[in-house]
């Protein structure tokens, strides 16, 4: 997800109620990268998960091997007539019954790596989650290029993301982990500003990330890693490329929640707003923004 930060231009509106003023924040472009990023994502999450279910088990090397060497599974298994869900984790087994392994459908426990209303379709079938996944990786991808592309011609990375050496001071980083844990955010002109741990959460999401979504996806795809075999040395092969595939998609939604989080508890409707229209609310100070 790309909420880019526009630089701080001559702009205003004049103050508002409680002392508040709009600036800019969000650039056209980063707007409607973002939203397409949030549908795109979305459905590839969920596509992701029908894919997932054909086979929910995940494996290093070369080749696939059997259950015993799985490094992550998500068992079904049957005791008594009755389905139970199982994630095994290295040596660590979780019981997960009711959403991973075995869920609910028509009201009793069916086997089911992840639960069908968190896949697309509901129902199994590989063929149409592939196909699915499929459009919509192209269309992120996409979306993704010309983000990276109008942040470059635009000079954001380096203006808006490009931390400052103080900002990685050691001393500056703890302050900023402190500040987040207690939930005390900038006002004023300093809201008009990225701080160093969303500049390196950003930078991390936007240059490894994504890209190694891609290229892992790519990987994975017979038709693609047969023209580009190079693919295939680099991640170790399909099984690898999978795992990191699911690895980097993990990161993704922890990153997203983390996200929503702050976008909640810092103010929803003014967030929000910014991610719309581009201009966000800040607290005036009295002089011309």
């Amino acid at each position: 997800m790309t909420t880019a930060r526009m630089p701080s231009r001559s702009f205003r509106r004049g103050p508002r109620a409680g002392g508040r003023v709009l600036v800019p924040r969000h650039s056209a472009l980063v707007r409607v990268t973002h939203w397409v990023n949030v549908f795109c994502f979305s459905l590839l999450l969920m596509t992701g998960a029908q894919i997932f279910n054909a086979h929910p088990r995940l494996y290093w090397g070369q080749y696939g091997a059997d259950n015993d060497h799985a490094w992550l599974s998500v068992d079904s298994l049957s005791s008594a007539g009755q389905w139970r869900g199982v994630v095994r984790l290295g040596s660590l087994t979780i019981e997960s019954t009711g959403l991973l392994g075995a869920s609910r459908e028509n009201g009793a426990l069916a086997p089911r790596g992840f639960p069908a209303w968190l896949t697309i379709p509901s129902y199994q079938d590989l063929a149409a989650g592939r196909r699915w996944h499929f459009f919509f990786a192209w269309l992120f991808a996409i979306n993704g290029a010309v983000y990276l592309l109008g942040g470059l011609v635009q000079r954001h990375f380096r203006r808006d993301l490009l931390p400052t050496r103080a900002e990685l001071a050691p001393s500056h980083l703890a302050q900023e982990v402190v500040d987040h844990a207690r939930l005390r955010f900038p006002k004023g002109e300093a809201a008009r500003r990225y701080n160093v741990l969303q500049k390196l959460a950003y930078l991390g999401v936007a240059f490894v990330l994504l890209p190694m979504m891609v290229l892992t996806g790519l990987t994975m795809s017979p038709g693609l890693d047969s023209a580009f075999h190079v693919l295939l040395d680099v991640f170790g092969g399909r099984p690898s490329a999978r795992s990191l595939h699911f690895i980097c998609a993990s990161l993704l939604v922890a990153f997203v929640v983390v996200h929503l989080v702050m976008v909640l508890v810092s103010g929803v409707w003014n967030n929000l707003r910014s991610m719309v229209t581009g201009r966000y609310a800040i607290e005036s100070d009295g002089e011309a923004q």
